[in-house]
């Protein structure tokens, strides 16, 4: 057994905290169990923000002054070691949803007054009894969906609320062993080095195999899920998969580079990993449906968390920093909005 449990009751009682915070309160309580120098990353317009001040400034202050009687709706939590730093540092992975009535307008989306539903990852290091470093992405391009805005051309997949695993056990909150997490590792790489050029650069997102089906279909389900982000949507099968998601992306994009991640973990069938960026790239005219517009590349932060089922890969939760990635373009969705940022 492989045991995380301290960092997970960390993290845990950092949620439980979080449950009764308001505008006024959440500062303090994120100081209880973030270090003074916590290093924090979250999507555009959030970005990089250092100790919980700022935090609360940036992102949760204003989120809780939006959203009323707010739940954490997890429907994924594991922990593991960092691959990326040599198995170094301990994470705490938690996705799901941030529910709330949304009763104010936030980042100038305008308020519904209706049930509202912000689909979440975040990756917590955990290091000597203190969150020393947080990455939360959030779909806000899917609020704006919720709140009747759509400020993209129409997407390739389906909109919808992505569900949690269709197992019903991605919340792991006892010790696993250590091989599941390993084999579940092991398979996110297998799956990775299908995409790369060679074999002794497993992350460099270069086309190889010629027919993208039988690519696929060495490390995944031929009925897997891939819950995609709002303005590319989620798709279902091998071979739809490829119609809304892969073929745009590898067609109507140029120069790929991977750029490294930050995190890469697994625990039991669960893992996943995020960077900042993850991959930079070029449009060349309609990809998400957008024109090329000759301001040359633009970065990816990209979260993906896997599910394995036996060997191979069962359902995939995609998170893309869309917003960051368009502004790159030159297209401030936000500005756009009906109800003015302050």
């Amino acid at each position: 057994m492989v045991d995380f449990q301290a960092e997970k009751a960390l993290v845990l009682a950092q949620y439980e905290a979080m449950a009764g915070a308001t505008p006024e309160t959440v500062a303090s309580l994120l100081a209880e169990r973030t270090a003074s120098d916590w290093h924090w990353r979250g999507m555009h317009p959030f970005h990089e923000q250092r100790g919980p001040e700022a935090v609360a400034q940036a992102f949760w202050g204003p989120f809780l002054t939006a959203m009323a009687r707010v739940q954490r709706r997890q429907d994924i939590f594991f922990a593991g070691l960092n691959q990326i730093d040599g198995f170094r540092s301990v994470w705490v992975v938690s996705m799901g949803h941030l529910m709330g009535l949304f009763d104010a307008p936030f980042l100038g989306i305008p308020p519904t007054r209706k049930i509202a539903m912000l689909r979440y990852a975040e990756f917590n290091r955990v290091e000597g009894g203190r969150i020393v470093e947080t990455a939360l992405f959030c779909d806000l391009l899917h609020l704006m969906r919720q709140a009747g805005l759509n400020p993209l051309p129409p997407q390739t997949a389906a909109h919808l609320v992505p569900p949690g695993p269709a197992t019903h056990d991605g919340l792991i909150f006892r010790p696993q062993d250590g091989a599941e997490g390993e084999a579940t590792l092991d398979l996110i790489n297998r799956m990775i080095g299908d995409i790369a050029a060679n074999s002794n650069a497993p992350d460099v997102v270069v086309p190889r195999d010629p027919d993208p089906r039988d690519e696929l279909s060495r490390s995944w389900h031929d009925d897997m899920i891939w819950w995609g982000p709002e303005g590319i949507g989620a798709t279902y099968t091998i071979d739809r998969y490829i119609e809304q998601h892969q073929r745009p992306f590898r067609t109507q994009i140029k120069d790929r580079m991977f750029n490294g991640h930050i995190a890469k973990l697994a625990e039991g069938d669960y893992g996943g990993f995020f960077g900042w960026p993850n991959l930079t790239l070029t449009p060349t005219g309609g990809y998400m449906g957008l024109p090329a517009n000759g301001l040359g590349t633009a970065d990816m932060r990209v979260v993906d968390i896997y599910r394995r089922a036996g060997d191979k890969l069962a359902e995939n939760w995609v998170f893309i920093d869309m917003l960051h990635f368009l502004n790159m373009q030159g297209l401030d969705v936000l500005v756009r909005l009906p109800v003015a940022r302050p």
